[in-house]
Order: C-alpha cells, then structure tokens, then sequence
C-alpha cells in the first residue's frame, strides 16, 4: 500500500533524511509535574516551572533530534518558540489523567483539543497512548479500541500521520500497582505481543507504532540474546508497519541494549525522553546544572543513540508494506489533484 500525500509529508518530517526516526518525547505530564510539584509542596505544579524545563529540552535536545513531541499544556505554548523549523512536529492528543475502574484503564482526549486542531497549529503528526491489557474485560477492551478507531478515522480525515503507543499496566489483581508512566513490574511478553496484534488491524488507521520492550528491560541483554530476539522479531511482525521503541523510564543502557534487539527486528528509530533526560532532571530546581547536564550527557547519550540507529535501523520508508519500490508519492502524475481528496 501506499500512504496518502499528507500522511507520507507528515511521516518524512518526522524522520532523518535517511527515513530513520530519532525523536524526542518532551510531552511527559505526571512524571514531571509531580517531581517539581513535590519539591514546592503543591498540590499542583506551578505551570510556568514545568513549561520552562520542557522549553530547556527543547532548546538542548532538538539538534540532536529528527522529530520533537510536545503537549499542549506546557511545550508548545512556552516552548514552540525555540523548535526549529527544520524538526518534526509530534503532537499529543491524550489526556495523561485516565480512568482506572475495577475491570481495566480507559484513555481520553486532552479536553479542548483534536486531530482538527493538531493539523491546523501545523502539526506534523498525532500521538496518542493507550492503556491496554489484551485479558482485561471485555467492554474495557472495546472501548479502548473505540478510541482508538475513533482518532484514526479522524487522522485519515485531516490526512495526518497517526503515531500510536501502546502500554500493557497491572490490573486490579497483579501483585505490582502502580498508576505511573513506566514499564509494568512483572509484565508478561505475550500480553505486550496480543496488545499489538490487537491493533494491527487497518480499521485502527495507525501509521507507526510506538511501542515498548515485550521483556523487561532490565532482562535485555546488551549481546545478542536468542529467546529474547526472538520476541522483538514477532512485535515486528505483528506490527507490520514502521515501528519505534519508547523507553518507559528505562535506564541507558538498558534503553540502548532494548535498540540493539529493535533495530534487528526492523524497527525504525525510536521516541523516547527519561532515559534521555531524566538524570539532568533530578538536578530541579538548579536550572545551570539541568541545562549543561542536558548540554553533555545527554546529547552525548543521543549521539550514541543515534550512531546506532544509523547503523542498524530500517528506513520506515523502505517498510515491507510499501512493497519492493518503498512508500512513494502516489500518483505522481498530472491526475494527481484530481484524485486527492477534499478532507474539509
């Protein structure tokens, strides 16, 4: 197949000129808030505090980055200012504050805001995270695959690229709880391995997968592992499209060894933002150690990512589900704005 004429402009933003993804997440909510909230003994994190740190990622970060995702809460209000023209613009669309009910998690929208919106402000692409454990209840499951469905009609409509990210989570009889944004302890590969043949589906309308290690990332090793390669290869094939791995709160090196199983597998790059610039962000509320923190280790840290992203990744854009020839601009002929639809 090939992808519509938006969607293909939107997917080549957000890559390197070689079509390889080496994106940066600055669109965490809870996992900064809540630090900077703790160390003001508030409730609630002073907005202009969280929008100024994402505003120094970006500031920072961006030259070592293809593509940056930003939230509409803090990043892009305080810090669209400082992305270069030149970066991809990822947008998020989830609301970080879900309902937990008795039978599993249920995603939403940010309120106030939309695909339509995303692709008015010149977004480039929509981000959306979903909670999904493929043995929670039933009605759970349907609803989030609603929502799910819901949005990629939504990005077909507006002819946007939709980067979808999935998160398997504890349900309310796992031994380990917790509602914060990292891998689950004790997670189960074939629970990471249904979730996304789950929404594999072509009704779902994803473009690229985000998605996270299906072992746990203190058991990747850094050498090349059989039983352990042997489940990041089935993600990819389940998949079936251009994929990227997400980091979860992992640590560096274990992020880095989480890559190196990846890229054999075919993935495209990755998206990821702790394992980048949490360490520099434990320095809060000391903004000259934060900034030259973020300034050495961890551009040096992307550099090395990077590195290995040239080396070993799959160009999405030479994804077996373009066929032989890749995705392509399509038709590249005169009839071409004949064909192309009026979205509206």
């Amino acid at each position: 197949m090939q992808l519509s004429a938006g969607k293909l402009w939107g997917m080549r933003r957000m890559a390197d000129e070689k079509g390889l993804f080496k994106m940066t997440a600055v669109d965490q909510r809870p996992p900064i808030k809540g630090p900077i909230a703790r160390h003001h003994g508030v409730a609630e994190a002073p907005w202009q505090e969280v929008a100024d740190f994402k505003t120094l990622l970006i500031e920072t970060l961006q030259g070592q980055s293809s593509a940056m995702l930003l939230d509409p809460h803090f990043a892009i209000p305080r810090g669209i200012g400082k992305l270069s023209p030149a970066k991809g613009l990822i947008v998020t669309l989830e609301d970080s504050v879900f309902e937990e009910t008795p039978d599993g998690r249920l995603s939403s929208e940010i309120d106030d805001w939309s695909v339509a919106k995303i692709k008015r402000m010149g977004g480039d692409a929509v981000k959306v995270l979903a909670w999904y454990r493929p043995d929670a209840a039933e009605h759970i499951r349907q609803k989030q695959k609603d929502f799910t469905k819901r949005i990629g009609e939504a990005c077909a409509r507006h002819d946007i690229p939709f980067l979808f990210e999935l998160l398997v989570y504890p349900l309310a009889n796992d031994t380990h709880q917790t509602t914060d944004y990292v891998e689950m302890t004790g997670k189960r590969t074939d629970h990471v391995l249904q979730s996304v043949a789950d929404f594999a589906a072509p009704e779902f309308g994803i473009d690229v997968f985000k998605l996270e290690s299906p072992v746990a990332a203190k058991d990747v090793p850094e050498a090349e592992d059989g039983q352990v390669q042997a489940a990041f290869d089935e993600m990819g094939r389940l998949a079936g499209r251009p994929w990227v791995m997400l980091s979860a709160g992992a640590g560096k090196a274990e992020f880095r060894n989480i890559l190196s199983h990846a890229y054999r597998a075919g993935a495209s790059g990755y998206l990821a933002g702790r394992a980048i610039w949490l360490e520099p962000f434990a320095l809060y509320p000391d903004w000259e150690g934060m900034r030259n923190g973020l300034e050495t280790g961890s551009v040096e840290y992307m550099r090395d990512l990077n590195a290995l992203t040239d080396r070993a990744a799959k160009p999405w854009n030479k994804h077996e589900m373009f066929g032989a020839d890749g995705a392509r601009f399509a038709p590249a002929d005169q009839s071409f704005r004949h064909s192309y639809g009026d979205f509206g």
